[in-house]
């Protein structure tokens, strides 16, 4: 890697030292600080290369906690505006993973040299005198102000240079938009795009109430008209309530203009923002809630401080940070805590906006819990103009209320496996943490002996683990069977679905959400998930409330006894015709459940094509489960109706069998009696019965 750097033009280093390190390896051990490490590692790699805009950035360990990033220098490159811009997009990259397992931010030094072009041997010499440059630098406080980067931040505030983004809130109860949040954007292209940039030097130059006042005249005086009961949302610093600059006088002035009232605007307070006179801000917050403003905690489960200062507080609003939302449809740990919070939030007074979903799993998850309000990307990006939403509120609310009934469904549960991710007893804990590091669509491990399931890791146990005061000590590097669940459900791939919900819903609460291993002759075939039986059940339901059957959208049980009674109402005869599949389950096991389907589809196609061209206008096919269906008709056309079906379903059912078997007219398996034999190609029988005029 130094060859390279030999043979550039000249070289920048910047230095990144971890403060308080030592501390960190005494209280989370040797491993966890290793992990730190590593993925600072990989940040300061990924965040060099973007902001410089270069392939050939390398990184170096030096004594503990330190990182020499290196890469070509530029003529008129400015290395401390670019240091300074590394070391604030590399911290907020690893926040979330330091809260997550040390409950603090990581602060980095950072110190700066360049050193000249050449080889010979004095190369290492001028390196080393750069390293040493570099941290004599990280010692010495990096004044903000007189960097390149901050004399461009002035100018933007003077150009009002800030535009104003806004993401819309759902309100799960009535499925419309409550209200928007007004997110800041610098100029696109800039290092100031990014918030993070923007509000982190604003602190550091001591302009936040300055930036924060143009956040604000931008997000009112574009968000358009809104309805009166609908709210947009500002994020505000507690300091910035406090400053004696601060006046409802011109946000009052704002909202008159825009056609708004206090009553629509939320003020938005983070968790992480410390107070030094709380007293004060409590004040200061209720003479605003006086006058019609409301108020809304932000990031309450990122970390930051308890649910004792908002108590204090007592919001109007509680958003739920994402940490806590992400996979909360598969972590029984997170779903816990967030009914906990939400009971918590209803008892004070407040309403929950959980943010940052994802996924529809989530949003029917946080709709079971009783959360009030969501907020993510499923729902709709930040735009603007202000965007309406992206998802079908209805269609969600339905499923979400069909999750919490009594549901049926027949379908084996193989049909909703997916392909595991199988591994010996002997893998290690550590490479099991690496695994789900490194692959998110994974929620779960299934460890096997000779394709045998013999027990299950999910992620979040091992994380709640590895999480304990000496999780990482103790099992790290020992092999997964000492933290696997010896006894996970299993179940054999054509067992219900209906079933497996029932079993997966009696198991322990913190298991309630694991996944289900799904086997076949007693070995390993899928696993499937708690979230996608819960969805296929709702699915069946919608599709059964329609009065049509799922697989063929043909009506179902309901219409068929309503259709009878109306024909028995007018006293006229008519036929029922039963039709059923001679040999299908033998060809379901053989074939499998998605060729199994096939047969079925082919099935109803042939069979209302026989009625049309048979049947009377208003002949009525029905399919009532499985391989059974039902035809209405009269009694002149019942009998055409079953010899065409016959006919044609017999010519083209062979085309659901590999040529081997359509050679030889029959199948080799096993059937009901546990025996071995010949089994026919599936055929299909029919069944007349006529019904007089006359009947009760």
């Amino acid at each position: 890697m130094l060859q390279g750097l030999r043979r550039a033009g000249g070289s920048n280093l910047v230095l990144f030292a971890i403060q308080d390190h030592y501390l960190y390896r005494e209280l989370f051990g040797e491993d966890m600080v290793r992990h730190i490490e590593n993925q600072l590692k990989d940040s300061l790699i990924a965040c060099g290369a973007d902001l410089t805009c270069q392939d050939e950035v390398h990184c170096l360990t030096s004594e503990s906690g330190e990182y020499l990033l290196l890469w070509p220098s530029r003529d008129k490159e400015n290395l401390a505006d670019l240091a300074y811009a590394i070391k604030i997009k590399a911290q907020d990259e690893l926040k979330r993973t330091m809260l997550k397992w040390t409950g603090r931010e990581v602060e980095l030094g950072i110190g700066f040299a360049r050193f000249g072009a050449g080889g010979g041997g004095d190369w290492e010499k001028r390196f080393l005198q750069a390293v040493t440059e570099a941290r004599r630098s990280a010692r010495s406080h990096l004044d903000i102000s007189g960097l390149e980067i901050a004399a461009r931040f002035n100018e933007l505030l003077l150009n009002k240079g800030v535009s104003a983004f806004y993401q819309p809130i759902l309100d799960f109860s009535s499925g419309s938009i409550m209200g928007w949040e007004a997110l800041a954007r610098g100029p696109a292209g800039t290092s100031f795009q990014s918030p993070i940039m923007l509000f982190e030097l604003a602190e550091q130059l001591e302009r936040l109430f300055a930036l924060e006042e143009l956040c604000r005249e931008k997000a009112i005086t574009n968000l358009g008209e809104i309805a009166p009961d609908q709210r947009l949302f500002l994020n505000i610093h507690p300091r910035t309530m406090v400053d004696p600059e601060f006046t409802p006088g011109k946000t009052l002035s704002l909202l008159e203009r825009a056609g708004m009232k206090p009553a629509n605007i939320v003020f938005e307070i983070t968790e992480r923002h410390s107070l030094q006179d709380f007293g004060l801000f409590y004040r200061t917050l209720e003479h605003y809630r006086s006058q019609g403003f409301q108020v809304a905690v932000d990031d309450v489960g990122a970390g930051y401080s308890g649910l004792s200062s908002i108590a204090e507080i007592q919001p109007d609003f509680i958003k739920i940070d994402m940490s806590l939302v992400s996979n909360v449809d598969r972590d029984p740990v997170k779903r816990a805590l967030l009914e906990t919070i939400t009971t918590f939030a209803e008892k004070i007074g407040s309403k929950i906006i959980a943010e940052g979903i994802e996924t529809r799993a989530q949003a029917i998850c946080l709709l079971d819990i009783g959360v009030h309000y969501g907020q993510g990307y499923f729902l709709a990006r930040p735009a603007f103009p202000r965007p309406g939403l992206a998802v079908d509120a209805d269609e969600l609310r339905l499923v979400g209320d069909l999750s919490q009934k009594s549901l049926t469904c027949s379908m084996p549960v193989g049909n909703l496996a997916e392909a595991p991710h199988a591994v010996s007893a002997e893998f290690l804990v550590s490479e099991a943490q690496h695994f789900f590091e490194k692959n998110r669509t994974f929620s779960s491990l299934v460890v096997t002996e000779e394709d045998k399931p013999k027990g299950l890791i999910m992620e979040y146990h091992l994380n709640r683990q590895l999480s304990s005061q000496y999780g990482v000590a103790l099992f790290y590097k020992r092999p997964v069977n000492s933290i696997m669940d010896e006894n996970p459900l299993s179940v054999d791939e054509t067992t219900p679905v209906e079933q497996v919900a029932k079993q997966a819903m009696q198991r322990e609460h913190l298991k309630a959400y694991d996944d289900v291993i799904v086997t076949k002759r007693g070995k390993l075939f899928g696993v499937v998930t708690v979230q996608k039986i819960m969805n296929t059940l709702a699915h069946v339901q919608v599709e059964m409330a329609k009065g049509t059957n799922p697989l063929t959208g043909l009506p179902g049980n309901v219409f068929l006894e309503q259709e009878i009674e109306a024909r028995i109402a007018k006293k006229k005869s008519f036929s029922l015709i039963y039709a059923d599949l001679d040999h299908f389950k033998v060809y379901n096991d053989t074939y499998g459940f998605k060729n199994g389907d096939r047969i079925i589809k082919l099935a109803a196609d042939i069979l209302s094509w026989a009625v049309k061209k048979y049947g009377p206008g208003d002949a009525r096919l029905c399919h009532i489960g499985g391989d059974d269906f039902v035809i209405l008709s009269n009694t002149e056309s019942a009998e055409p109706i079953c010899r065409g079906a016959i006919r044609c379903f017999k010519r083209l059912v062979r085309g659901c069998y590999c040529l081997a078997d359509r050679q030889k007219g029959w199948i080799q398996a096993v059937g009901r009696d546990g025996q071995e034999r010949q089994f026919p190609l599936v055929s299909m029988s029919l069944g007349i019965m006529e019904i007089a005029g006359k009947c009760t």
